[in-house]
């Protein structure tokens, strides 16, 4: 069975939808025939995957501005939803922003932000629609976290504790609420641009892509694991390549994990 018939004619949401796997999930979510609501803060980027998708699907796809650091921007999106009128079967939260700093050199600003636009953001975007989430409809929430999320790992702290939050705050919504389910998808390295749109320690942009990163998992790839995971309902899904042995390293023979993440190339 094609788990992408899933989708079909489902109302989504896709936050991060304009680069790397939010782009990625949402061409084939546009595929699978799926009314799509992209948001993403670069609108450039945005309108060329609207165009992409409505050239797939014509007039299938919506798109809207949004800053996870800025509530007013998101309370924008959620007043654009509600004057459509809009309800969603499935939430894709993909948005977010890594670190490349040593932890004690890096300012609390930049802490900050990872944390708002990675953890925060998404958690106000989801309480503002508690209306919908509530009214008993049933709702499919997939949100990309990252095997960081699981353990921390040099010059990534703030972005490893905001990944952490994430498993933290929509396991305890799934646990609360029958109506709501909770996919985690948990990639290791993936061939995408997150690296240059990384942050250094006092704010600026790293801008470079990591050896690692460009070796990693390509992206159509991964987000075709993604899709199946949530269309089969699974709670977690682990997708990567050789990186994702770390994660049963640590589970089941921590003192070689701790020997070996102060060896891995972090860069």
């Amino acid at each position: 069975m094609n788990s992408l018939k899933k989708f079909d004619q489902k109302n989504i949401l896709i936050t991060g939808a304009g680069s790397g796997i939010g782009e990625a999930i949402t061409y084939l979510l546009a595929h699978a025939s799926a009314n799509l609501f992209l948001l993403d803060r670069n609108m450039e980027s945005l309108s060329a995957v609207r165009d992409k998708c409505n050239d797939i699907r014509k007039d299938s796809t919506q798109i809207c501005f949004v800053d996870f650091t800025d509530t007013s921007s998101i309370d924008n999106v959620v007043s654009e939803i509600k004057i459509d009128n809009l309800s969603f079967d499935y939430i894709f939260l993909n948005a977010g922003i890594s670190q490349r700093a040593l932890t004690l050199v890096t300012d609390f600003e930049v802490d900050r932000k990872i944390m708002e636009t990675n953890y925060f953001g998404p958690v106000y975007l989801i309480k503002k629609m508690s209306g919908m989430l509530q009214s008993g409809r049933s709702v499919h929430l997939a949100i990309t976290t990252s095997i960081s999320g699981l353990f921390g790992f040099p010059l990534r702290s703030a972005y490893c504790a905001s990944k952490h939050a994430l498993f933290g705050f929509f396991e305890s919504l799934a646990l609360e609420y029958d109506s709501i389910k909770v996919t985690f998808l948990i990639p290791g390295r993936i061939n995408t641009p997150i690296s240059k749109s990384a942050i250094l320690g006092d704010g600026s942009t790293y801008s470079k892509m990591d050896s690692g990163q460009a070796g990693g998992m390509d992206v159509n790839k991964c987000a075709r694991i993604a899709l199946r995971a949530v269309a089969k309902g699974k709670r977690r899904k682990l997708i990567g390549g050789k990186e994702l042995l770390m994660v049963y390293i640590k589970k089941y023979v921590p003192w070689l994990f701790y020997i070996l993440a102060k060896k891995i190339e972090a860069t």
